[in-house]
């Protein structure tokens, strides 16, 4: 450390400056934890509950979320899956199988512990039942332009000369931001115990299943004696969700077993315009709306960024002006969209098409063996969605042949393809709701009565205050 650093280090002792305060201890925020402290900076991490915690979250466990985890990390894995049932509303039934697994199974309580742990090791202080209230980069709260004040519930503040926000979707730090949000959809989850006869029946392998709403999907993942079972369709639809959960739990024969939780939260993907930081304040994971939007899985999303965002923080912590922190802040931006930006704007892609066609995936995957073979490749981590596009003349063709909308089907805006019959909710027809989102405060009218719709499928506090039924700070399925 530069005698300047040792100088700055001690002023910070006396005035109680960290170099970096990340706010949200889910994966997002315990891997910016990590990766700042691991360069040797003074790292708070401040979490709302008290750990561990239950997460409503599929818990798969991607390549790219193995590869992004500390170095000796151990994954707790329930299940390791080799197989894949694919169904289209519950017909089609087809299961494809791999020698090497697919990806792992875990749960959120325990994987999220570990992390935390992982960044307390590698210097972290963490402090739970912590509620930040604001955050402030001006005025008589902040001592000095290198400083961003973090105000607590019950008026203590806490200063740093960075702050990472990972607080979910529902960022108190996404809206100092500007975050905008512009997909909102609605998962449910109910994680069922079942005999040793049943589980074993699941062992090694999940369903997926194209649901009868555009872009909606249920899956089940085996963990040991318990199956995760879960639907997510496009926000708006609430009562029907609810009803796609029951009739899939009935179909599967569970629903005879009482669900030992039940649960629900709003995924939301960023804008393509949508801010990363202001100031000395930067988002990632689900407080900057990033997630695959087709699957909406955020594991991965939540662990790369958070692994930039400390990163960047650190740099941003030793910027001595407005200029060099503009142009750290703006560096993590382009990183962000250089790698999740990209797989998002192809996950938006193949969302609008599977939207219309769900039979087209759905031959493709249980008839197609590049088809196939793409998935498995995406889950292992050998490539992603984006990679796919750009190495593969032919399945950027293929896509680009179905995204082509007949002008009869854009002018209706119905949505019935393949046999599966839609509502008519496209993300067309959302946006004409207006369903943008700023700051994690929705701007349509009706999420939190969409939110209460379901209430009765969801006995987790994530889903106790009004309208931040979407308290989840990270998400994936």
């Amino acid at each position: 450390m530069s005698s300047e650093n040792s100088e700055n280090s001690s002023a910070d002792d006396v005035r109680q400056v960290w170099d970096v305060v990340v706010v949200g201890a889910g994966p997002a925020g315990a891997s910016a934890a990590y990766a700042a402290a691991v360069a040797g900076r003074r790292v708070l991490l401040l979490e709302k509950a008290e750990l561990p915690r239950y997460k409503t979250c599929g818990g798969g466990i991607i390549g790219p979320s193995r590869d992004s985890l500390p170095p000796g990390f151990e994954l707790p894995l329930q299940d390791r899956v080799h197989a894949v049932t694919f169904s289209n509303n519950g017909r089609f039934t087809r299961t494809r199988r791999s020698k090497r697994m697919l990806f792992g199974l875990i749960n959120r309580p325990e994987f999220d512990q570990q992390l935390v742990e992982h960044a307390q090791k590698a210097g972290a202080e963490l402090r739970t039942g912590v509620t930040v209230q604001r955050v402030e980069q001006h005025g008589s709260a902040v001592p000095d332009r290198r400083t961003v004040a973090v105000v607590l519930q019950g008026g203590e503040t806490v200063l740093a000369r960075a702050v990472v926000g990972a607080d979910g979707s529902a960022s108190r730090i996404g809206a100092h931001v500007g975050v905008k949000l512009d997909q909102v959809d609605l998962g449910l989850e109910a994680e069922i115990p079942v005999p040793d006869t049943v589980a074993e029946d699941w062992r090694g392998r999940v369903l997926i299943d194209w649901g009868p709403m555009p872009g909606s999907y249920g899956w089940v993942f085996p963990k040991g004696d318990t199956l995760t079972v879960g639907v997510i369709s496009a926000r708006g639809e609430g009562a029907a969700t609810k009803r796609y959960l029951e009739d899939f739990i009935a179909r599967l024969g569970l629903a005879g077993f009482e669900p030992s939780i039940s649960s629900g939260h709003l995924t939301r993907c960023r804008a393509d315009d949508s801010p990363l930081s202001r100031g000395r304040v930067l988002v990632c994971g689900d407080a900057a709306g990033l997630l695959e939007p087709w699957t909406r899985e955020g594991i991965s999303f939540a662990l790369r960024s958070g692994r930039l965002a400390g990163e960047w923080a650190v740099r941003i912590a030793e910027a001595h002006d407005g200029v060099d922190t503009r142009r750290q802040a703006l560096n993590y931006a382009f990183a962000i969209k250089a790698g999740l930006g990209v797989e998002m704007s192809v996950g938006k892609r193949m969302l609008a098409v599977f939207e219309r066609r769900p039979g087209v995936f759905h031959a493709a995957l249980t008839g197609f063996r590049p088809a196939w073979r793409a998935f498995a490749d995406i889950t292992r981590g050998a490539t992603t969605l984006g990679e796919l596009m750009r190495g593969h003349p032919l399945a950027q063709r293929a896509l680009t042949a179905l995204d082509r909308r007949p002008t009869a089907d854009a002018a209706s805006g119905t949505a019935e393809a393949d046999g599966v019959a839609g509502t008519g909710n496209t993300r067309g027809a959302r946006g004409a709701r207006g369903a943008s989102v700023r700051g994690g405060a929705a701007v349509a009218d009706g999420e939190g009565a969409e939110a209460r719709e379901a209430d009765g499928v969801r006995e987790t506090d994530e889903v106790r205050e009004a309208d931040d039924v979407h308290e989840a700070d990270e998400t994936g399925s």
